[in-house]
């Protein structure tokens, strides 16, 4: 009977205490300043202009990959290029190889990230994307390996030390691919056509976006817009209000022909009910707010809610070129919108 043979012990370090809080912070300082270092040192050359213009003259889709970390990094580079104008996604390599190649097309420019260059999942690609007919992007640490060999273009950032403990964990290389790779996008940003307006169009849900946004896309129009001539009964006027989908608080007022003259709102209704002087078959022009504040429907809504803000006023009627009342924009709908 063999013996058995008996088990090695490894006998780890012993876990050293946490330094105290001016160590931790001082080290952690060490890493930001590495990473910093890092991103200053690496270059752009020509390969860096070329992608650029192989971006803006891209007819397809910039598709975005990598794995691991840089799988992450290269996800945030496609996120940034499609928020500002460049349509693109983020193809994860070993998925890729397991059907969603067919997410690239011969149009298409693919940015390939791997710091070393020898990442197998990327690299098992390269022959199926030349089939494809994709031109290919290494961003990588150099001109030599694998990766880079392969590729059409080849943006070398350099040699990076990792700010790891162990020199291992990809920190300072990951730091240094989103510094190129944002460098990419607003590079291509500022060479092509695109505003802010295309910007908030991209990010609806954002502060930006919603800060963007002009008054058409909020304000009640068609039949959820009250109006009401200045001879009818102070009761049409109040029937209008109440019956209005939305229930507004208001109604624009307007003359023969349908031009803005004055605004009613529930708090004149309040005020001629407290003066006892409610009666309802006066013409609403007797008791309207003549001359009200409006906006255009072109206007930002920042601006439309400066000028509620600044009237003390709930509702702002708004008005063509023509001083006809298109719409009325409410202040809840403002605070529905998050604007206020």
């Amino acid at each position: 009977m063999a013996s058995r043979s008996k088990a090695r012990v490894v006998r780890l370090p012993k876990r050293r205490g946490a330094r105290p809080a001016r160590g931790l912070v001082e080290y952690g300082r060490t890493v930001i300043a590495a990473e910093a270092r890092a991103i200053a040192a690496a270059t752009l050359d020509e390969h860096f202009a070329e992608t650029v213009r192989s971006i803006l003259g891209c007819k397809g889709r910039v598709v975005v990959t990598g794995m691991g970390k840089s799988g992450f990094i290269a996800q945030k580079i496609s996120a940034t290029l499609a928020s500002t104008g460049t349509p693109s996604l983020y193809v994860h390599p070993a998925e890729a190889a397991h059907g969603d190649l067919g997410r690239i097309a011969r149009n298409d420019l693919v940015i390939a990230l791997s710091n070393s260059g020898e990442t197998e999942e990327l690299l098992r690609l390269l022959p199926a994307l030349k089939k494809i007919g994709a031109r290919i992007v290494a961003m990588t640490r150099d001109q030599a390996n694998p990766l880079a060999r392969a590729a059409d273009l080849v943006l070398a950032f350099g040699n990076v030390e990792e700010a790891c403990p162990m020199r291992l964990a990809p920190t300072a290389s990951t730091a240094v691919q989103l510094a190129v790779g944002d460098a990419l996008a607003m590079t291509v940003l500022a060479n092509r056509p695109f505003d802010r307006e295309e910007y908030a169009l991209y990010h609806p849900g954002g502060k930006l976006g919603r800060g963007l946004m002009k008054v058409r896309e909020l304000m009640r129009a068609l039949e959820a817009n009250p109006v009401v001539r200045e001879d009818q009964p102070l009761s049409a006027a109040v029937a209008v209000m109440t019956e209005t989908p939305g229930r507004p608080g208001a109604t624009s007022v307007v003359d023969a022909a349908g031009k803005l003259v004055g605004i009613f709102t529930d708090g004149d209704l309040r005020r001629l009910v407290e003066h006892d002087q409610t009666d309802f078959a006066q013409p609403v022009a007797s008791a309207m707010c003549r001359n009200p504040r409006t906006v255009r429907p072109d206007a930002l809504v920042t601006d439309a809610a400066r000028v509620l803000r600044q009237g003390r006023i709930d509702q702002v009627p708004v008005v063509d070129e023509a001083g006809r009342p298109v719409g009325l924009l409410d202040v809840q709908d403002l605070l529905a919108a998050k604007i206020l």
